[in-house]
């Protein structure tokens, strides 16, 4: 036996594993899933449909309306929004939700809808906490996310001991994660849309991608936020406009569509698992898709130059807006429109090479374009990971031997290239949505606080008061 065939043994084990620990049933729901839904529809709940009443306010802030040069931080908002984009934005959006609809039929593409849309309001409460506890170090870097609002929310709570381990066990699933979900998953669904206009050696492909994340990463969060914000809103902007074109020229399509979607959704044909089934499919790949409730995006957001915590919060809220909300609507209309989704000849392709296929059938050469997308979306997906990972990595063994898990990461990548498709989604998806289970517990605590600083913030900018910084010491238990 190979090297490499014992390398996919191992991996098939542990996603086997994985798949047993975390997908755990209640009734067909699995308790991640519940879990992850719950915690969105608390957080919607308590923050009083912020996902709806702030979206106008997070767009004047992303546009530099309230920026100022004397905060701290390393990163506009825009880069905060772009490095956490291109961890979201990517291989979950054009092979995810192929592999949605193949398992749970059209109609799981309005629970993704949903699921993306309760998740804005999760997504605001972890980055105003990432914000609002995050640590500036001597050198002015700033550092933060679950880690830290988990062991210095919990402990201004007189909950010391159990932030603190909730943080550890955070900082240990995102190590994971980063190796998984967003280091293998991508570069193994990647390599299917570029092979089809390249002809490369899976391992020669891993190789290539290790090389480049190595050198954006050694640029840290600043490098990071750089590459992604020339890369995540331009390759977004190709992307929709080409799926655009297609829909439109399905125009007379389109009602029928919009109604497959809708009837799917509640009186399912031929899909396992009845309804139910296609609404666990399709939230759980709007959880991949978003990454809502993983805790993640709050490590970008730490380092974004604001005062105002809350403020960061509503600029986090425009993500799942984005890729729930238009990329992968606009990924599902294509597939569903051209019929690439049922088309028997298609069957053996992989979701990021099923998606290719429905955009080749009506615009033949963009294959090759979608290629250097999903190599992009991928590429950016690893760096943003990687730099979660490292900060999570630092807090672990307090900033000691950073190599070694830049070794790991890098590892993983090339070890995703190599591996066989079912594994590393397997794999992936336990890793990721691990980190659900500490996060959310903290957004459980800590959602009083964050409320009553939103309220307190819209009130001060009603009035027009100078802004002021919260004080982390003034939550109450819930």
């Amino acid at each position: 036996m190979s090297v490499l065939d014992r390398l996919q043994g191992y991996l098939s084990l542990l996603s086997t594993l994985f798949t047993r620990l975390v997908f755990v049933e209640i009734g067909p729901f699995p308790v991640v899933v519940l879990w992850l839904l719950g915690g969105a529809l608390f957080a919607t709940l308590r923050m009083g449909l912020i996902n709806l009443r702030g979206i106008r306010h997070a767009l004047n802030i992303l546009r530099g309306r309230y920026d100022s040069d004397e905060e701290e931080g390393e990163v506009s908002h825009l880069q905060a929004l772009s490095t956490a984009l291109s961890a979201t934005v990517g291989l979950g959006n054009i092979a995810g939700v192929a592999i949605a609809i193949r398992l749970g039929g059209p109609g799981a593409v309005l629970w993704m809808t949903l699921g993306g849309f309760l998740g804005m309001s999760t997504k605001f409460i972890e980055c105003t906490l990432g914000q609002k506890y995050r640590v500036i170090q001597p050198d002015g870097t700033a550092v933060g996310g679950p880690m830290y609002y988990l062991s210095g929310g919990l402990a201004a709570l007189g909950k010391p001991r159990l932030g603190r381990v909730l943080a550890v066990i955070f900082a240990l699933c995102s190590v994971g994660g980063s190796l998984g979900a967003s280091s293998m998953f991508q570069v193994n669904q990647s390599y299917g849309a570029v092979a089809q206009v390249l002809p490369i050696p899976n391992w020669l492909y891993g190789l290539i991608l290790m090389l480049l994340v190595a050198l954006v990463l050694v640029g840290g969060i600043q490098r990071v936020g750089q590459v992604a914000s020339l890369l995540v809103p331009a390759m977004c902007l190709v992307y929709a406009l080409a799926a655009l074109w297609i829909v439109g020229s399905y125009g007379a399509d389109l009602p029928q569509a919009l109604g497959t979607i809708l009837q799917g959704s509640i009186h399912p044909q031929a899909v396992v698992g009845g309804a139910v089934g296609v609404m666990v499919q399709g939230l759980r790949r709007a959880v991949f898709a978003s990454e809502a409730g993983i805790g993640s995006a709050a490590i970008a957001h730490a380092a974004a130059r604001t005062r105002e915590p809350v403020r960061e919060g509503l600029v986090a809220m425009l993500e799942p807006l984005v890729d729930s909300g238009l990329i992968c609507t606009l990924t599902a209309l294509v597939l569903i429109l051209t019929g690439a989704y049922t088309d028997p000849s298609l069957l053996d392709l992989s979701g990021s090479e099923l998606t290719a296929a429905a955009f080749a059938s009506v615009i033949p050469w963009f294959p090759v374009v979608l290629a250097a997308i999903v190599f992009c979306f991928a590429f950016s997906t690893m760096i943003a990971a990687g730099y979660y990972g490292e900060c999570s990595w630092n807090y672990l063994f307090e900033n000691g031997n950073t190599a070694v898990y830049k070794s790991l990461l890098l590892g993983s990548i090339f070890i995703g290239s190599i591996s066989t498709a079912k594994a590393v989604v397997d794999f992936s998806d336990g890793m990721f949505l691990l980190m659900a289970v500490p996060n959310l517990l903290g957004v459980y605590f800590l959602a009083n606080g964050v409320a009553r600083d939103l309220k307190d913030y819209f009130q001060r900018m009603r009035s027009w008061q100078s802004p002021l910084v919260l004080d982390p010491s003034s939550q109450d238990p819930v």
